[in-house]
């Protein structure tokens, strides 16, 4: 198996965002407090903002074209549902599963190409009645 270790280098500005609760990976994106929006330029973050997480929807499937629209290119996140998933991946956002820690230690990571997609979702859905389609 041939594995390469690369770092992203970024010349534009590009917006990742992660789904937080108290400065740490929300386990589970449709369950979230909010977003952290990093604006990274030059490979460095030069900007930190919080966008709320709207109310309704676990899975959060409404988020991704607001999400689009302020620019996010890249999720990192925990735990999602493959409807999310799909949802954001059809706005053009690249999703990135199994993150955790500190949001903070996790951009830093993620711009020096140590973190990938885990390649796993969420197998919790339906519980209360509810189901995400994607």
């Amino acid at each position: 198996m041939y594995i390469m270790n690369m770092t992203y280098k970024f010349s534009r500005v590009i917006k990742v965002a992660v789904p937080t609760r108290d400065n740490m990976v929300d386990d589970h994106f449709g369950h979230c407090d909010h977003y952290t929006i990093f604006t990274v330029e030059n490979n460095k973050v030069i900007a930190k903002e919080e966008y709320p997480s709207p109310q309704g929807c676990g899975c959060k499937s409404g988020i991704a074209p607001v999400l689009r629209n302020m620019g996010i290119e890249v999720m990192l996140a925990g735990s999602m549902g493959q409807g999310a998933n799909n949802v954001l991946t059809s706005n053009g956002i690249k999703v990135i599963r199994g993150c955790s820690g500190c949001v903070d230690v996790l951009i830093e990571e993620y711009l020096a190409g140590k973190v990938s997609d885990s390649g796993e979702g969420c197998h919790s859905h339906g519980e209360d009645g509810h189901v995400c389609h994607g």
